[in-house]
């Protein structure tokens, strides 16, 4: 099932997705109530019928445009991107990571697809990331890598833009990367039934036509099963929570000298069986 967020006359509410580009909406007041109730799967006869909502000419939000809690962001979780990352700092390369870098995002109101994204004033290397994300089903607490498929409810796309100066400056992400419209997500939640886990899906990331990132998610160093596990040794994971699982190679940052996105730019986040989240910096 391909569950978006709409935007039309009557309100803001869930849908999914059923023929020919239509979206049948869901009774629920928005897409983590959606979440919270379990009951999704009720609803998947209506992918078949024909939608109440033209999809191409609705307006599309965010899947979940305003995240209940901080998004929990995985760092440095493919190889090329952490070689990339300590070229970028200066750093001594660790090959064999032994534990995950982990920080969170705060998310006011994330991005859609085809959102614009103010270019800030207080930095000028700007950058982007794109990372596949899950969403928890339900609450997940003690959570084993072999169980973990059963708490993930969904999967979409995070561009984890990020402010490199900031970055630097203060020695952690969390500001760096919660700079106002810098979480587009989108353009929709796809179900975890309709994706093998762990996922093995093609990643990618252009800007302005250009290819710069191109790898596949079979290459995560902590897959989402070790993720689910490390969290919630420690932490409780509640319903809804969103989690975004890294970035591969090919960032700004990596390039000699670097690309860093100026005004104008225009960033589109691939991977396949999702589709596609493209975004302008104005």
């Amino acid at each position: 099932m391909r569950l978006y967020t709409l935007k039309t006359a009557d309100g803001i509410f869930p849908a999914v997705e059923g023929s020919n580009k239509t979206a049948h909406r869901l009774p629920f007041d928005d897409m983590n109530a959606l979440i919270e109730s379990g009951k999704v799967f009720e609803y998947k006869h209506l992918c078949n019928e024909i939608g109440k909502f033209d999809l191409t000419n609705t307006e599309i939000l965010a899947p979940i445009p305003q995240p209940k809690q901080d998004i929990l962001c995985l760092g440095i979780n493919y190889a090329a991107h952490a070689e990339e990352s300590a070229r970028f700092k200066k750093e001594v390369f660790e090959k064999d990571r032994q534990y995950s870098v982990y920080f969170s995002k705060r998310v006011n109101e994330a991005v859609p697809d085809g959102g614009a994204i103010p270019y800030p004033t207080v930095d000028t290397q700007i950058d982007y990331e794109a990372e596949l994300a899950f969403v928890v089903g339900k609450d997940a607490k003690n959570v084993k890598k072999e169980n973990a498929k059963e708490y993930v409810f969904g999967y979409t796309i995070i561009n984890d833009v990020s402010a490199r100066s900031l970055q630097q400056r203060h020695k952690q992400f969390y500001y760096a990367k919660s700079l106002d419209g810098f979480t587009p997500m989108g353009p929709c939640i796809v179900t975890a039934d309709e994706v093998d886990f762990e996922p093995q899906l093609n990643i990618r990331s252009y800007v302005n036509g250009e290819l710069r990132q191109n790898s596949n998610t079979s290459l995560l160093l902590a897959g989402i099963g070790q993720i689910l596990e490390d969290l919630t040794e420690g932490m409780t994971l509640k319903t809804c929570s969103i989690i975004s699982t890294g970035t591969p190679s090919g960032v700004g940052m990596g390039f000699v000298p670097p690309k860093f996105l100026v005004p104008g730019d225009e960033v589109r986040c691939e991977i396949d069986g999702i589709g596609s989240l493209t975004n302008k910096f104005i």
